[in-house]
């Protein structure tokens, strides 16, 4: 039997277990057990144990669980609250006018949840109807909530990215700081395309009378420090060498049991429902990378991986058409699973392709990071779209219609940070 048709028979075997409603990490054990029954006579099951065990027992994948505890404990805070407050003044007088809170919220937000569905329902629930009640545009509020929100998954602290470090075995610490400005970036595009919308849509929005003093303006900014302090803390001290990204993390979950403590949503209830929450998150990404590292050993023994490198470097296939394939492929499969399972699933096929075209893993990981915000807001299965949806009770493909034009604006990123990659690439050098 060759090769060609074995994968062939791995993959329609993983689809047939996932269209069946198997669990993702369920899934991968099943096939990575497959893959060596066919084409290996190494011991399944020590194999199994030793990689699960092994993968699992890392001090980098301590952060997990603190950042999501994090994120957590700042989504039953009233923190979108105080960023509402905080920044209304500020863009009152932007072409757009309060749109664009809801594209700096969210990028704050971002900044200390990891989260893309936290973040789009943590300050969806305060500014949809507050933009609402205000008379803007429908579709510009669910559209910029649901494409600003993909910016949890990669401004750091990004999940999704501890997730990439992990399964691929780069640094976090550099992971997070090549998410910075590409981070950046996508939030220009997005107040860019709102500021050039309101230009040309000026009687769609309401007109905004508030004039406040810039004296005013700093005293309501104030509400904004703690969370501003929080970002310093985590990010800064990852930055500066002081910390690692598991000691940062512990340090957020402090500074954010101080921030809610402070605002007074700190209780016994919050605080256990959040712990919770947390362990149950964590778990299910924790199943899910167990499953992936025993795939990735299996196809290591099958040579798969191998082959399939040597065959698109047979291909001569340029690196703007192999990432072209990649994303168009990313896409398809966001449109069915989550983000993280997608890396999880992919990252042991790929990154041998990717390394054979001479594509710094660094960079590809922030690539596929994009992508994967990309598939968010992508039907059937866009996480965001579930979020807003259950905000506003409007159907799927009126959201998805209104985030339509940021999935295009993430597409320009995707090709500005190819054609510029250091971008991506310059603050990690200068760690």
């Amino acid at each position: 039997m060759s090769i060609a048709l074995l994968s062939i028979i791995l993959l329609a075997l993983l689809f047939l277990f996932l269209g069946a409603g198997l669990w993702v990490s369920f899934s991968l054990l099943g096939v990575g057990v497959a893959a060596m029954a066919l084409l290996s006579d190494a011991p399944i099951g020590l194999v199994m144990a030793t990689t699960i065990w092994g993968h699992s027992n890392s001090w980098a994948l301590a952060a997990l669980p603190l950042f999501i505890w994090m994120g957590e404990i700042l989504f039953r805070s009233r923190l979108s609250e105080d960023m509402f407050t905080g920044l209304a003044p500020w863009v009152n007088r932007l072409p757009g006018q309060l749109l664009h809170v809801n594209v700096f919220a969210c990028g704050i937000f971002a900044a200390v949840s990891g989260s893309s569905a936290a973040t789009a329902a943590t300050i969806g629930k305060l500014s949809i109807p507050e933009l609402s009640k205000r008379g803007y545009p429908e579709k510009l509020i669910l559209g910029t909530l649901a494409g600003s929100a993909t910016l949890g998954l990669l401004i750091p602290p990004s999940i999704i990215l501890i997730v990439y470090g992990v399964a691929t075995e780069q640094s976090i610490a550099r992971l997070f700081v090549a998410g910075v400005l590409p981070g950046v970036l996508l939030v220009s595009l997005f107040v860019g395309y709102v500021v050039i919308w309101a230009f040309v849509n000026r009687a769609s929005l309401p007109r905004e009378d508030m004039k406040v003093s810039f004296v005013e303006k700093l005293r309501r900014s104030r509400r904004l420090l703690p969370v501003v302090l929080l970002i310093l803390g985590v990010i800064g001290s990852i930055y500066a060498g002081i910390a690692s990204p598991t000691d940062a993390a512990a340090l957020g979950v402090i500074l954010a049991l101080i921030l809610s403590w402070s605002s007074g949503t700190l209780t016994r209830k919050s605080f256990v429902d959040g712990l919770m929450s947390a362990t149950v998150t964590s778990c299910m990404i924790a199943f899910i990378l167990a499953g992936a590292s025993f795939l990735t050993v299996a196809m290591g023994f099958t040579g798969i991986p191998r082959i399939l490198a040597e065959w698109i470097g047979a291909l001569g296939l340029s690196t703007f058409t192999l990432l072209a394939a990649l994303t168009v492929f990313f896409v398809i499969m966001g449109c069915f699973l989550d983000g993280i399972s997608v890396v999880v699933l992919t990252a042991s096929v790929i990154m041998p392709m990717v390394l054979q075209a001479g594509i710094d893993p660094l960079w590809f990981g922030i690539f596929l990071v994009i992508v994967v915000e990309m598939s968010q807001i992508t039907p059937p299965v866009g996480f965001n779209l579930f979020v807003i949806q259950s905000l506003t009770g409007r159907d799927i493909l009126t959201v998805a219609r209104a985030a339509l034009p940021f999935f295009f604006l993430m597409i320009l990123a995707l090709v500005v940070i190819t054609l510029f990659p250091s971008i991506v690439t310059y603050l990690p050098e200068q760690m």
